[in-house]
């Protein structure tokens, strides 16, 4: 979300902890350097980032071949503004507020996002929050850089505050605009899914979601959560209605019965 910057703490326990050099390995089970991103900037940005994070994670349950994250420095090699080569035994970073990274290799902890580390690998998805402060930046700079360096593939900026959304795709080496489709949502390709705005009430506006091809919405686990007890609601008010139908027909049949035999007609006689 902020523009690319020097190293800056958080706390006063990492006022001399500085990023990692190019070069620099870590093990594989090392969850390597902390990030160096700020906190997020309001309440609307930090649930985008949750609402992004937490339904794609639902959606890819069953998977396990990809890396997704949201406020992390991605550490990569930094580049001479003058020769165009890469600085040795220097990393520069970014925090994409929502990236993922496909056929990352499974791990159990990251401090971050280190290229060097992860066989070369960059996001091939980003999103970036858009705000007064960060506006400019993550639609020149920051879309330069993830362009030209980071060569990711796919590129979607939302700006909470006019509801815009915007997408890129990397076409022989630069972003061309995604074209809305009829519902104003931007398919992603690397993803299988669109991203599509959607009220919230909570929220008090609209937000960026996931949605599927055939146009619902990717639920966060909160939702699907509460679409499964409104299903199991409703199949038990019908599996209820079911048994209070049957015992009225098994009292209307127990009446007629009786009545027959009232008569001195034998039921079981009646086919």
């Amino acid at each position: 979300m902020q523009p690319a910057r020097q190293a800056h703490p958080r706390s006063s326990s990492r006022q001399h902890e500085k990023p990692p050099e190019s070069g620099e390995r870590i093990r594989d089970l090392d969850p390597g350097p902390l990030s160096h991103e700020p906190q997020m900037e309001t309440h609307v940005h930090m649930m985008q980032v949750v609402y992004l994070l937490s339904s794609l994670m639902w959606w890819w349950r069953d998977r396990q071949d990809y890396f997704a994250s949201g406020n992390l420095s991605v550490y990569y090699p930094a580049v001479s503004t003058q020769t165009g080569r890469t600085v040795r035994r220097k990393l520069a970073f970014r925090g994409p507020d929502f990236f993922v990274v496909l056929g990352a290799k499974p791990k159990p902890r990251r401090n971050s996002w280190v290229v060097e580390n992860e066989d070369g690998q960059y996001p091939d998805v980003i999103v970036e929050v858009l705000s007064k402060s960060t506006r400019a930046a993550d639609r020149g700079k920051k879309k330069n850089i993830y362009e030209k360096i980071f060569r990711t593939p796919e590129y979607f900026l939302f700006d909470p505050v006019t509801s815009r959304l915007e997408g890129y795709r990397l076409v022989r080496g630069r972003y061309a605009a995604i074209k809305p489709d009829a519902h104003g949502r931007l398919s992603s390709e690397r993803l299988g899914v669109s991203f599509g705005l959607h009220e919230d009430s909570a929220l008090g506006g609209k937000v960026a979601r996931l949605f599927t091809q055939e146009g619902a919405l990717v639920p966060i686990p909160a939702e699907a959560a509460v679409k499964a007890l409104e299903s199991e609601a409703r199949e038990a008010a019908r599996a209820e209605r079911e048994a209070e139908r049957a015992e009225r027909e098994a009292e209307r049949a127990e009446r007629l019965t009786a009545k027959l035999r009232a008569l001195g007609v034998d039921p079981d006689t009646i086919r």
